[in-house]
């Protein structure tokens, strides 16, 4: 496989910190894009930053092989439910539906264990219809990955992940195997990997476990 060109959206966050490195360290990858609101702060070779206004999408060129998505919030962080949706459904669905316009080979994407748009819950339902929404968008490969409680060192603080840490040493001998706490950079890893497997119809689906 010739190297290619990534555009990763979220790179300022937990899993796509570790994704980024991944991506410029890999052999694989010529040159890897990554669109944020805010820099970084980092210089490499393969890497193109951009600082972007994520209300404008439609102006941005979002020619690549691959695009990674690990945009996320919290409702405590985004401040409604509205302003979540916009976040973890609206945009990284219009970044898939322009993508899908383009030469490209494939869409990879976190979503989280429970995710159904019939879902009571309003985080696993938004999940969900991310995810139905994508795989009618055209697109010629879409992996999705679905993690449960993610381990790490994040820059802001979430309380529930915060107690998850704490009590993962407990919680991976009485939860089952899919929701046990993992380690944002084995999602990374299962980010990557999914990207880089050959050809499929059918949308890769994967819970990541430890």
């Amino acid at each position: 496989m010739s190297r290619m060109k990534a555009i990763i959206l979220g790179s300022t966050g937990l899993v796509g910190g570790h994704l980024l490195r991944l991506l410029l360290e890999s052999e694989s990858f010529r040159e890897v894009v990554a669109f944020n609101r805010r820099s970084l702060g980092i210089e490499h070779a393969k890497l193109k930053e951009e600082i972007v206004d994520f209300d404008q999408i439609q102006n941005l060129d979002v020619s690549a092989d691959f695009m990674f998505c690990c945009l996320g919030t919290t409702i405590k962080k985004a401040g409604s439910k509205e302003a979540f949706r916009k976040v973890d459904l609206e945009i990284p669905l219009s970044f898939a539906r322009n993508f899908s316009k383009t030469k490209h080979q494939g869409f990879v994407v976190i979503s989280a264990i429970g995710a159904n748009k019939s879902s009571p819950f309003f985080y696993n339902k938004v999940k969900g219809e991310l995810e139905y929404e994508l795989k009618n968008a055209s697109l010629k490969k879409l992996a999705i990955v679905r993690p449960s409680l993610l381990l790490g060192d994040r820059t802001e603080t979430r309380l529930g992940e915060d107690i998850g840490q704490f009590l993962s040493p407990l919680l991976k001998f009485v939860l089952p195997a899919r929701y046990s706490p993992i380690k944002a950079r084995h999602v990374a890893c299962a980010m990557v990997d999914l990207a880089l497997r050959g050809k499929t119809d059918q949308p890769l689906e994967y819970e990541v476990t430890p």
